[in-house]
């Protein structure tokens, strides 16, 4: 039996469905690499290293090399904030090609 759940009250969902290991998403976590033989050190919840995590296998990439390619990409727009960069990187990928993946029918409690 699926569980309607209301439109406007997606967040509200979104928290009560929340386990334990979900609510770990929402940690920081400081990540250091190296981009262009600079050191640096960067600061992301754990939901967005997720993503990164998962676009780097997509690309047959190390998660060092994606973040220096969105480095040396993003940082046009935004020259001194790559976490910014790097968030709105996840977000539009989210909503371009993880859209596509799963439909919004799947927001239901089965």
């Amino acid at each position: 039996m699926a569980i309607y759940v209301e439109p406007e009250d997606f967040l509200a969902h979104m928290f009560n469905a929340c386990t334990t290991d979900q609510i770990s998403e929402f940690v920081p976590e400081k990540r250091g690499f190296r981009i262009h033989g600079h050191s640096t050190t960067i600061r992301l919840e754990n939901a967005f290293w997720t993503v990164l995590e998962e676009m780097s296998q997509r690309m047959n990439k190390s998660l060092p090399q994606l973040i220096e390619r969105i480095h040396d990409q993003c940082l046009v727009a935004n020259d001194k904030n790559i976490a910014s960069c790097l968030r709105v990187i996840c977000v539009k990928y989210i909503n371009i090609y993880a859209e596509a993946e799963t439909p919004v029918s799947a927001c239901r409690i089965q």
